[in-house]
């Protein structure tokens, strides 16, 4: 019965029925075991109409009607592709309603079987997707607290998303939580470094640097600091051909080097 409501709407052939759920153990009377379970499940879900209901015989095989069947699942992914190409407060609502259908465990009471771990994966995959969509929704509608908690159940799910990270990085930006924003993205690099060798892509560096720039203001001295990292930075890479808007005129390459030393003697004196 399982196989046939992850398959709703599309008939599922007996051979390939066979195929899951027995796979070489099958045998001679394979068939005749599956037609038998069939009428089973008819009896159980269509008492004295067997003929007339949502399970029905098609293509050499089986399929249960969507018009006659109320599936969580089905509407989780309507809800999700509805949301596509809605308003972003219409989106949201939708987004949300359909994590909520899809929260419980799928196919909880089945046994380990390869058929059901490859179902509860792909979903698990798309139900991360949605909380992505959803948090950056949040993001538009100015929400960044439920941005934050949509972020971090995707980075949770999957550490290696960055979308994910992304967003996450962004929300705490916009709750003015510089510290728990720069805290995330130092998780990301270590995360990334350690399992993709590699650094995080240029939207998640770009929030961070925007989150750097936050914690400095609250700061002259770290200011002052990130200020020397950025020109010489800049410079290193040969791109420093015009200060930029809002600069200071008078940093120079010698300033900018005398800042950082100063600051880093004072931080190991610190230690």
């Amino acid at each position: 019965m399982e196989l046939l409501l992850l398959n709703l709407g599309s008939p599922v052939s007996k051979s390939r029925i066979i195929e899951i759920l027995w796979g070489a153990r099958a045998g001679a009377g394979t068939i005749a075991t599956l037609e038998s379970y069939i009428c089973g499940i008819r009896r159980a879900i269509q008492p004295g109409d067997t003929r007339n209901g949502p399970l029905r015989t098609a293509n050499s095989g089986y399929v249960l009607d969507p018009e006659l069947v109320d599936l969580d699942l089905s509407a989780f992914r309507r809800l999700v592709q509805d949301a596509g190409q809605a308003a972003p407060r219409e989106a949201y609502a939708m987004l949300t309603e359909a994590l909520e259908l899809s929260a419980d465990p799928l196919l909880g009471s089945e046994l380990a079987s390869d058929w059901a771990d490859e179902a509860r994966i792909r979903l698990g995959a798309e139900r991360v997707a949605a909380q992505v969509r959803t948090a950056e929704t949040a993001v538009l509608l100015n929400r960044p607290a439920e941005s934050v908690r949509w972020a971090q159940a995707a980075v949770a799910s999957e550490p290696l998303n960055e979308r994910a990270w992304t967003v996450l990085v962004t929300g705490y930006e916009l709750s003015g939580l510089p510290a728990e924003g720069l805290s995330a993205y130092a998780r990301c690099r270590r995360i990334f470094d350690r399992d993709l060798g590699c650094a995080p892509g240029p939207a998640l560096q770009a929030a961070h640097l925007r989150l750097l720039r936050q914690r400095a203001e609250a700061d002259v001295e770290l200011s002052e600091v990130l200020a020397a990292l950025l020109y010489l930075g800049e410079s290193m890479k040969g791109h420093r051909h015009a200060p930029e808007a809002g600069a200071d005129p008078l940093l120079t390459r010698e300033n900018a080097g005398r800042i950082l030393d100063s600051f880093l003697q004072r931080s190991r004196a610190a230690v």
